[in-house]
């Protein structure tokens, strides 16, 4: 019997070296921002040698909920994002980034686009407009939506990270999602870290193609997805614990 080897891919960051200073000397000298480029390179080069099959941009601009509040209207960054006028999607906030490592990719390798799930930026950012956990979220989902359907002519695959389902998963989940992905042809992916094993029924109703998931770090999801699996989704099996400080040994990883 022949078994399709499974394609190794990342949740979406990935380590890469950045020399602020250098980085720093760079504007003050030139007055213009530096470039990301050699930095998103770095971490594209890593991912590639590691055998990485489905890469991402390594998000290395900014903190991945934050590079998306910085760049949608009426968000303003401190210590956290506050939201001061209406959420508005102004420009493509990832385009470029995926744009130019589509341009380095290896042609036997596929590109993954990320976006930040709308329910977790609802809930991280502080809310001086709407007052409505709901309105706010469908707000960020509008923006979001906009985001997706402009990178989607660039990426394989669209991935949504909802990493606030395990502190509580929304009555209105299965709308945001689907009103994000609405316009996409391109296959799309939901992850959600920590233990969900209490919400994975709902996990399964999602609009998405694959579901992503911390196998390694919550072994229970195995039994409760035997339980409930849906063939009609493919499931992406998280195998490097991302809970712990120590970095696991490749037999651990394997066993997993």
């Amino acid at each position: 019997m022949n078994v399709e080897k499974p394609v190794l891919t990342v949740v979406g960051s990935y380590p890469a070296e950045v020399d602020r200073l250098q980085m720093m000397e760079s504007y003050f000298q030139r007055l213009q921002l530096p470039s990301w480029q050699p930095v998103i390179r770095q971490a594209v080069k890593r991912m590639v040698g590691a055998g990485v099959g489905l890469v991402s941009d390594g998000q290395t601009r900014d903190p991945f909920m934050t590079i998306f509040t910085r760049g949608f209207g009426g968000c303003q960054v401190r210590e956290r994002t506050e939201v001061v006028e209406p959420v508005e999607f102004v420009e493509p906030v990832t385009l470029s980034d995926l744009e130019f490592v589509r341009s380095v990719l290896p042609k036997d390798k596929k590109l993954l686009g990320l976006v930040v799930g709308p329910h977790t930026l609802s809930q991280s950012v502080v809310d001086n407009v709407y007052d409505d956990e709901k309105e706010l979220a469908f707000a960020f989902a509008e923006a979001l939506r906009q985001e997706a359907e402009l990178i989607e002519p660039v990426v394989d695959m669209i991935s949504v990270d909802e990493p606030f389902y395990a502190n509580g998963f929304p009555a209105y989940a299965n709308e945001l999602i689907e009103h994000v992905v609405s316009n996409v042809s391109c296959p799309t992916r939901l992850h959600a870290c920590g233990d969900v094993t209490d919400i994975v029924p709902s996990l399964l109703d999602l609009p998405v193609d694959v579901l992503s998931h911390e196998f390694a770090a919550s072994p229970g999801l195995f039994d409760v997805f035997s339980e409930h699996f849906d063939e009609s989704k493919q499931i992406c099996l998280g195998s490097v614990r991302s809970d712990q400080d120590r970095v696991e040994s490749v037999d651990e990883i394997v066993s997993h």
